[in-house]
């Protein structure tokens, strides 16, 4: 027995498969390659909350309506938060909204990470909050939020594949969280606000910031392969490689590598940091090979997250903000999926402590 439940069947849902030996993601019926050809965040939250809210919408309507929650929430915005750090901030902000079980709750949730996070970043630089612009899909709206501009359709594509890839995995750390508050009939705020409360830690969402650092120590292309056998040997862990399910590569990792060469051939990316990037991929994939042969070790979401997110303007220390904005519907959506079709979550333990002596 493990006290981190692998193969544990702790839930039947409609919403994601996660194949890890194939190396295969599919979110309510459709691959992720093919989600990612052209969708849009608007599209696969419609595809995730399908039959899960009171009233049915398409991806159009949902757009009208996220945007029109995204305006509704900014007044939410406070600078007296911002001496915590730019995740904090933002889930203090969350915690401040109505803890529902109907579309209009959820719908605010869905906007509050993507209005929150701009803010909070914008005012810790100090700069005014820019409010949402309702014309705008999601992904634009929080680029411009963030940077003052208009975003490139490069740059809003690239976001877009971002939130994509990430909306729904499984039933992760902090998708669990998600489902056991929502079994307890609890809101959909208390739901999300837990599972932010997972995400938080390291070991579930924080590894695409070191990503950066370990790029910016190894400086250039040709120390990639001396300084990744040198980590190795002091016992480091290459970040962006290696997965806790998938025993091949991470298919997101491909559709996030694919979203960056548009930026990169059209010189809104330093070429030179891509050309470190995949320098540093066939570097470490040669090393784990030839050193840990019998282990599968690929390069995971984390690695062209980092890259993808840099791109396009967030600092590392936003990085987990952002995968919250992506992730938020699949948490809401495992939470509807539990509160209208489970139970109350309640597993057991195994006591291994002493016992009381005998009389």
């Amino acid at each position: 027995m493990t006290n981190g439940l692998e193969d544990v069947i702790a839930a039947e849902t409609q919403l994601s498969d996660v194949d890890g030996e194939a190396g295969r993601l599919i979110i309510r019926g459709v691959s992720l390659d093919h989600l990612v050809a052209d969708g849009t965040y608007e599209g696969v939250a419609a595809l995730l909350l399908d039959g899960l809210m009171e009233k049915s919408f398409d991806e159009a309507e949902l757009r009208a309506l996220m945007a029109q929650a995204r305006t509704r929430i900014f007044h939410h915005v406070d600078a007296a938060l911002l001496t915590l750090p730019p995740f904090d901030a933002m889930r203090a902000l969350l915690a401040r909204l109505p803890d529902g079980e109907d579309l209009d709750t959820a719908l605010s949730l869905l906007a509050a990470p993507a209005v929150f996070l701009p803010a909070v970043l914008r005012l810790q630089r100090g700069e005014k909050p820019i409010a949402p612009d309702a014309s705008l899909a999601q992904s634009a709206d929080i680029l411009r939020m963030l940077t003052g501009k208009l975003p490139t359709r490069e740059q809003t594509a690239a976001l877009d594949t971002y939130l994509v890839t990430i909306s729904d995995h499984g039933l992760n750390a902090s998708t669990f969280a998600s489902r056991v508050i929502a079994s307890t009939q609890a809101g959909l705020t208390s739901s999300v606000l837990a599972a932010l409360s997972a995400l938080k830690g390291p070991l579930h969402g924080g590894a695409p910031g070191p990503v950066l650092d370990m790029l910016d120590a190894i400086g250039t292309a040709e120390n990639a392969y001396s300084w990744l056998g040198e980590a190795l040997d002091r016992g480091e862990r290459l970040m962006g490689f290696g997965h806790r399910i998938y025993r091949v590569r991470d298919p997101r990792a491909d559709a996030l590598k694919g979203a960056l060469k548009p930026l990169i051939s059209t010189g809104q990316v330093n070429s030179a940091r891509g050309t470190l990037a995949e320098a540093v991929e066939a570097s470490a994939l040669a090393i784990l090979k030839a050193r840990k042969p019998n282990r599968p070790l690929d390069v995971n979401v984390e690695f062209y997250t980092a890259l993808l997110l840099e791109a396009l303007g967030f600092p590392r220390e936003a990085f987990t903000g952002v995968f919250a904005i992506g992730r938020t519907v699949g948490w809401l959506a495992h939470a509807r999926e539990q509160a209208l079709d489970g139970r109350l979550i309640r597993p057991r333990s195994v006591y291994i402590g002493p016992l009381p002596a005998a009389a």
